[in-house]
C-alpha cells in the first residue's frame, strides 16, 4: 500500500511540473467528446429522417405492413413482405335483393382479385340482435382488417372456447374461387372462369387463416362485397387513410324491385330485417301497410317488416347519393355508381365500366360469363343463388306483383332516393303493369 502511494503521489507531482502532459490529455478528451456529440446528432437526424418515412405513404419495391393497425402479437406481421406496388381496394355498397350476388361474382371469377362475400355477416350473427346502425362502426373496423389482410378479426366472432377458425368457415367460402381453388384446394383453378361447385368445395380440406392470409398477400387487387354498411359517410376514415387506396362501387337497384324480393325471401332475412327495423327513426313520417278492410293474414307481419326495412333502408341510401351529388374530396374519383337494371340490360359494357373503374381489364371469358348469366332460361326463385336467368324479366317482375298499396309504402320511403336514381313513380295499379312503358330515366349520378 505504501509503495502505491508513492507512486501515485510521484504520478501527481509529475502532472502539476509537467502542463505539457494536462494539455495533451485534455485535447484528446475533447476530440472523444466531438465525435461522440456528432455521433448522436447523427443518429438523432436518422431517427427523424425514418419517422417522418414512416409517417407518409411510400411507393417501394417492398412495402411492409404497416403497423399502427395490427390487432395481434404475432411477430410475423412486423417483418412480411407485402406486394410490389400499392393495392387497389375496392368495396361493393349495396343492400340486400339488389343482385349484389350476381355482381360480387364477376370479381370473385377475375384471376387477378382476392374477393370476400359478406364477411360483416359474422358480426350480425355474433352481435345479435343489435340494431343496424350502432353496428356500423364494428362492421368498418373489421374491412380496416381485411383490406390488410389481416384475417384474425374473424377469430373475435367465433364462439367463446371455439376451436380456431378456418378458412370454410367464412360466410360463402363455399362458393369462393380463392378458398376453392389452387394452392388452398385442389378442385378448381383461380384463372378458369365458372361457378364453383360449392358440394365440391365442402369436401376441400379446412385451411388456417393464416394460409388464407398468405394468399392475400399475393393479390393487388382486394375486393369486398357487403350489405351491412348503410351509408358510404360510415367508410369515410378508410377512404381519407392514405395507406389505403379504397373506392366505392355503389350498387343500386329500384327499391320497389328490392322489397318485392325481399318478401319472396322473407323467411331467409327475418334476423336482418330485424336488425334493420330496430333502426329506424321514430321521427320519420310512414303510411299505412295496407288498405283499410284489408283482411290481415300470418304472412302481413313477415311482408311488414320485409317492406318496412326499405324505410331504413332508403334513408341510408340517400344520405350516400346526396354526400355523392357534391362530393368531398375524400370521395372524388372514388365513386362509382351502377344500377342493376343497366347491369343486366348491357352486361358487357357495363363490366367494361365496373373493371376499368377497379383498374382491372375484362377477358372474352368474363365477358362470355356475364353474358350467359343475364340472358338465362331458368327461372328459379330461390334466394341468395347465383345461376343463369332473364334477369331482364327479372328485374321488372315487381310491378305485376306487389299491391298498389305496397307499391305507394316503398315509394313514400324511397322517393328521394328514386328521383336521383332515375326510378319514376307510378300513379296507378293500370300503369304499374304496362310492361310497355319504361320507369327508368337517367340517373343524376
Amino acid at each position: 500500500m505504501v509503495f502505491y502511494g508513492r507512486n501515485l503521489k510521484t504520478y501527481d507531482t509529475k502532472i502539476i511540473t509537467q502542463p505539457g502532459i494536462v494539455m495533451k490529455v485534455l485535447r484528446r478528451k475533447t476530440i472523444v467528446l466531438f465525435i461522440a456529440y456528432f455521433l448522436l446528432l447523427v443518429l438523432t437526424m436518422l431517427n427523424l429522417a425514418n419517422y417522418r418515412w414512416t409517417k407518409e405513404p411510400q411507393q417501394c419495391n417492398l412495402q411492409m405492413r404497416s403497423t399502427p393497425y395490427q390487432g395481434r402479437s404475432d411477430i410475423r406481421f412486423l417483418y412480411r413482405p407485402s406486394l410490389a406496388k400499392k393495392r387497389q381496394l375496392v368495396y361493393v355498397l349495396t343492400t340486400w335483393r339488389s343482385g349484389s350476388s350476381f355482381f360480387g361474382e364477376l370479381f370473385n371469377q377475375h384471376p387477378e382479385v382476392f374477393f370476400l362475400y359478406e364477411p360483416m355477416w359474422h358480426i350480425w350473427q355474433k352481435l345479435y340482435p343489435g340494431d343496424a346502425v350502432t353496428l356500423q362502426g364494428a362492421a368498418r373496423d373489421m374491412l380496416s382488417s381485411l383490406y390488410r389482410c389481416d384475417l384474425s378479426v374473424f377469430q373475435l366472432y367465433n364462439s367463446p372456447g371455439g376451436k380456431n377458425f378456418t378458412s370454410l368457415e367464412l360466410f360463402g367460402a363455399t362458393l369462393n374461387k380463392v378458398i376453392c381453388s389452387y394452392p388452398l384446394c385442389s378442385s378448381n383453378r383461380k384463372e378458369v372462369v365458372g361457378m364453383v361447385d360449392d358440394k365440391v368445395c365442402k369436401k376441400c380440406p379446412p385451411q388456417s387463416l393464416r394460409l388464407l392470409e398468405e394468399e392475400c398477400f399475393k393479390y393487388n387487387t382486394i375486393v369486398i362485397k357487403g350489405v351491412r354498411i348503410l351509408d358510404v359517410n360510415v367508410l369515410a376514415p378508410l377512404m381519407k387513410d392514405p395507406s389505403l387506396d379504397l373506392k366505392v362501387i355503389h350498387l343500386v337497384r329500384d327499391p320497389r324491385a328490392v322489397a318485392n324480393s325481399r318478401i319472396k325471401s322473407r323467411h331467409g332475412l327475418i334476423r336482418e330485417n330485424l336488425q334493420v327495423v330496430r333502426s329506424r327513426d321514430p321521427k320519420l313520417r310512414r303510411i299505412p301497410f295496407v288498405d283499410p278492410g284489408h283482411k290481415i293474414s300470418k304472412k302481413d307481419g313477415a311482408d311488414y317488416h320485409s317492406v318496412g326495412a326499405m324505410e331504413v333502408i332508403c334513408d341510408r341510401t340517400y344520405r350516400s347519393l346526396r354526400t355523392a351529388l357534391n362530393p368531398p374530396s375524400w370521395l372524388k374519383g372514388k365513386y362509382l355508381v351502377v344500377r342493376y337494371e343497366d347491369l343486366v340490360e348491357k352486361p358487357v359494357k357495363m363490366l367494361r365500366n365496373v373493371y376499368q373503374f377497379a383498374n382491372l381489364s375484362a377477358n372474352l371469358d368474363i365477358e362470355s360469363f356475364a353474358l350467359n348469366m343475364t340472358n338465362g332460361t331458368s327461372s328459379s326463385s330461390k334466394p341468395f343463388i347465383v345461376s343463369a336467368r332473364n334477369a331482364t324479366q327479372a328485374a321488372s317482375a315487381w310491378r305485376t306483383v306487389l299491391s298498389i298499396q305496397q307499391i305507394k309504402q316503398v315509394e313514400e320511403y324511397c322517393h328521394h332516393a328514386m328521383a336521383i336514381l332515375g326510378y319514376e313513380r307510378v300513379r296507378t295499379a293500370g300503369e304499374a303493369k304496362d310492361l310497355s312503358k319504361s320507369l327508368l330515366t337517367a340517373s343524376k349520378l
